[in-house]
């Protein structure tokens, strides 16, 4: 005989069923949104570390580009560079071409010394000397011209002749601009114009006459000859487009891709191992770059040294950027796995910790004492630990073009904050031990 309750069983069942269907549901819900924010956090994490050296190109294009007073201190050291001195002597004396004709003045010379009384066989080899009159008077040349471009008024010329001529470098990028740096083609020239004139002036002052009818001849300096220059062109303009605002870019999607990651500390430290690398190839890159360009030369440049020092002088402070960028993202790998549940992290905290409490302990027993300071700074540690983080990473985002030595700078600084901040919550820690095991002061009258 079927009991009360037996009619009920089997609506049951259907209610279990359902309510595991439902914990499924949800378990399956929350394996799918895992794996999304896993798959999302890896895509992000690699973008980055493949868009961080495309900003600092970005930011070295924007620069070189549209910052003069940066164009100018990249390309006021050639100047001074011996390999572009030496090719400026040789392009100035072969433009201010001083014409005189040894053998002709040679001649002249002999037959008045020989009216004056000169023997027929001196005046004969006397007029034998017009070649060396001609290598005298090149030889004065070339002397003057040296003397002017390892002057200071070269120096001047040059960084003046570069100021004026900055639009020159958004043309040799961009396709657009003007000035005393021209590009033609892939190639690029400076007009030493100025440099021949003054030249040439010197002479006619030292009184080398001749000078005075130097012509006006061709008198550009090839720079630079890149048949790739067209091509490179269309990707700079965007990048010059981007601007400043596509590093912030790259930092937003690295935050985004270790804020989706499950283990936050660990995708830290690879998105800047990734980006490190990355810059670490594009350092190489360059290299390569540079040595494939001197090796194919085009025959208009004068000099390979000359090529040589402008191109490592444009890219200087893109190299600076990749080393600092390499730099920056060790550090940050490193600051991550010393905060993390590693063996030798716990070990290093660990010795911290202890020597920060002996320091304090003797610190105590001798009257030296931080008070409620040391004992607020006990309390807030972590709070305060991370603000300072937060005020360097701030400091090292407004610096104007850092260097490895503005983070290992930084970093230091920051170490010794995070030194001083032991010691004051060690020092919190054993005035609160000293109070704990104090005993009670007796009461008034008693």
């Amino acid at each position: 005989m079927a009991t009360p309750h037996q009619p009920s069983e089997p609506d049951a069942a259907p209610e279990e069923n359902a309510g595991d269907a439902a914990g499924g549901g949800r378990r399956r819900g929350s394996a799918a949104v895992r794996i999304t924010r896993k798959t999302a956090s890896a895509v992000l994490i690699v973008l980055t570390c493949v868009l961080v050296p495309v900003a600092l190109l970005t930011v070295w294009v924007h620069d070189i580009a549209l910052d003069t007073d940066r164009y100018v201190t990249t390309v006021s050291p050639l100047a001074s560079n011996p390999a572009i001195e030496d090719a400026a002597v040789k392009r100035i004396t072969a433009a201010a071409d001083v014409r005189v004709d040894g053998s002709q003045a040679a001649a002249d010379i002999a037959t008045w010394l020989q009216s004056q009384g000169l023997p027929p066989r001196a005046a004969q080899s006397l007029k034998g000397l017009g070649p060396q009159l001609d290598s005298a008077v090149n030889d004065t040349v070339e002397k003057v011209a040296t003397r002017f471009v390892r002057g200071d008024r070269f120096e001047r010329i040059w960084t003046n002749a570069n100021r004026r001529a900055h639009s020159a470098v958004v043309h040799a990028l961009t396709g657009e601009g003007r000035g005393a740096v021209s590009t033609n083609g892939g190639t690029v020239t400076l007009d030493v114009g100025e440099a021949v004139d003054q030249v040439r002036q010197s002479l006619v002052d030292a009184g080398l006459s001749p000078a005075a009818k130097i012509p006006d001849v061709d008198k550009q300096m090839v720079l630079l000859q890149s048949d790739q220059l067209k091509k490179i062109r269309k990707g700079a303009h965007l990048l010059d487009v981007l601007g400043n605002w596509f590093p912030v870019f790259v930092v937003v999607i690295g935050a985004a891709g270790v804020l989706l990651a499950h283990r936050r500390r660990r995708a830290l430290a690879r998105t800047a191992l990734g980006a490190a690398f990355a810059c670490l190839v594009v350092a190489v890159v360059l290299v390569v770059a540079r040595r494939y360009y001197l090796d194919h030369l085009p025959p208009q440049v004068q000099s390979e040294a000359a090529a040589a020092a402008v191109f490592d002088t444009l890219l200087r402070f893109l190299r600076v950027s990749l080393r600092t960028a390499i730099v920056l993202g060790v550090v940050i790998a490193l600051g991550a796995y010393l905060i993390g549940p590693g063996r030798l992290p716990l070990a290093v905290r660990g010795a911290s910790e202890r020597t920060a409490d002996s320091a304090a302990r003797w610190a105590y027993a001798r009257q030296i004492r931080t008070g409620r300071a040391g004992i607020w700074a006990e309390a807030h540690r972590r709070w305060i630990a991370l603000a300072s983080l937060l005020i360097v990473a701030l400091v090292f985002a407004l610096w104007n073009h850092p260097t490895v030595l503005t983070i290992l700078l930084l970093v230091v600084i920051l170490l010794a904050v995070l030194a001083l901040l032991a010691l004051l919550a060690a020092s919190g820690r054993t005035t609160i031990d000293a109070e704990r095991v104090a005993p009670p002061r007796p009461e008034n009258g008693e």
